[in-house]
């Protein structure tokens, strides 16, 4: 559980980075928001979408360490190589490389987790594994921070075989080469469980059949998730670039009061989350992990609305503490929904299907969504935290009405595998 924390937390750290960076990536390129959100976004999941289902085909068939080592490898290699971008289509197709490496990631970790625990004990050991994402956000803001403001007193460094460099292409280059040793180290460490359930690994066609039979179940988990992904990344994304255009912060200055306070709150709402699942699990509910995602969506919404129309920073952290601590809580049970729902050999598969759809959503739309708005509707960079309350507005009640239609299919799908 340790080391897949460290990879999730490498995963977020290089996929999160670009947003703090966005006031001198957009300054030196020259872009709009709606183009940076592109670069944040699709460009991210573009590929991410494109290898990750024959990679999720691999993993209910192979080693799947391997292939979580391989794709850590990758993706920390291409996050340096953004550092050396000189243009959009440059620093596009470095993202996309990051998204491919991604990919490989997340359906392995998860089909092996569930291999590996009991299902009362489910929810909270994806929690402790989801500590990564924290620990990746948290870390991209604080470490990001840090290093964007004392490589922007050091200047224009000029690098062996690389030329000058700026101070944010020095942060990428120094964050990505990490992971590089990490996948070396679970390669070496991790045991490949043995697998659950049946032997022969069922068709994508089979899979796609099972998905079909229970889609009363799966569509609105998936949309309630994939809703409130969006929500979580179009605030994450644009909560450093809010603090420097509402209160004057400068560049990397958010990234270290942002840091700090996802590692705080964060942690606490996976325990919680995880906790408060497998309790429910233990008392006898079908619908223990998606009663969660339903309790946790409700108390995200009057924090996500809020946060943007504060008049202090201090208040404004509040409150985005309080929606990162509530959409924490839901996020370990989410993905053990998925996974006690899902036969052991089709969870490569599933999962895989289930991130693509979360990461087209949530880290595709969210940001575009606030960035549209920005710029479609107000045409001012200014009004940018009132597309953040609208996007909040919107969101926010359709995450809430997704969940509650998920809890009685859902219970039904946990109630049938549980046979399997």
């Amino acid at each position: 559980m340790f080391v897949f924390a460290v990879a999730l937390t490498l995963n977020f750290l290089d996929r999160q980075l670009l947003t703090l960076l966005a006031t001198p990536i957009k300054r030196d390129l020259g872009l709009s928001d709606t183009q940076f959100s592109v670069l944040v976004g699709f460009m991210f999941v573009l590929f991410y979408l494109g290898v990750g289902i024959p990679i999720s085909r691999l993993v209910d068939r192979g080693p799947r360490k391997w292939i979580i080592g391989a794709g850590i490898f990758f993706w920390s290699l291409m996050t340096a190589v953004c550092g050396l971008a000189g243009n959009f289509w440059q620093l596009a197709l470095a993202r996309m490389g990051v998204g491919v490496g991604e990919s490989c990631n997340g359906p392995a970790t998860y089909s092996m987790t569930a291999d590996m625990m009991p299902r009362a004990q489910l929810g909270r050991a994806i929690s402790i594994i989801n500590i990564g994402i924290v620990a990746g956000t948290g870390l991209a803001m604080l470490v990001g921070g840090w290093l964007i403001v004392w490589l922007t007193r050091v200047g224009v460094v000029d690098v062996p075989l690389l030329g000058a460099m700026k101070p944010w292409q020095m942060t990428f280059l120094v964050v990505g080469l990490p992971g590089i040793i990490w996948a070396g180290v679970l390669v070496a460490t991790v045991p490949e469980p043995p697998r659950t359930g049946r032997t022969e690994v069922p068709s994508f066609a089979e899979v796609l059949a099972y998905l079909y039979r229970w889609r009363a179940a799966f569509l609105p988990m998936v949309i309630a998730v994939g809703v409130k992904s969006m929500l979580s990344f179009g605030t994450t994304v644009w909560a450093p670039s809010f603090f420097e255009r509402r209160f004057g912060w400068a560049p990397g200055t958010p990234g270290i009061s942002l840091g700090l306070l996802a590692l705080v709150v964060l942690p606490l709402g996976l325990w919680l989350g995880g906790w408060l699942g497998d309790r429910l699990v233990k008392a006898g509910r079908d619908d223990a992990y998606m009663r969660v995602v339903l309790w946790a969506s409700c108390g995200v919404l009057p924090f996500a609305i809020l946060f943007p129309l504060m008049p202090t920073p201090g208040l404004a952290l509040a409150m985005l503490g309080g929606s990162l601590f509530c959409a924490s809580v839901g996020g370990g049970p989410a993905n053990a929904a998925i996974q006690v729902v899902t036969p052991s050999r089709m969870r490569g598969t599933v999962s895989a299907l289930y991130i693509a759809v979360f990461n087209l959503i949530g880290y595709g739309l969210g940001p575009w969504m606030v960035a549209r708005l920005t710029d479609g509707l107000f045409q001012d960079e200014s009004r940018l935290p009132a597309s953040l309350a609208i996007t909040a507005a919107v969101l926010g009640p359709l995450g809430l009405l997704f969940s509650a239609l998920a809890l009685r299919p859902y219970a039904a799908a946990a109630r049938h595998a549980e046979g399997l």
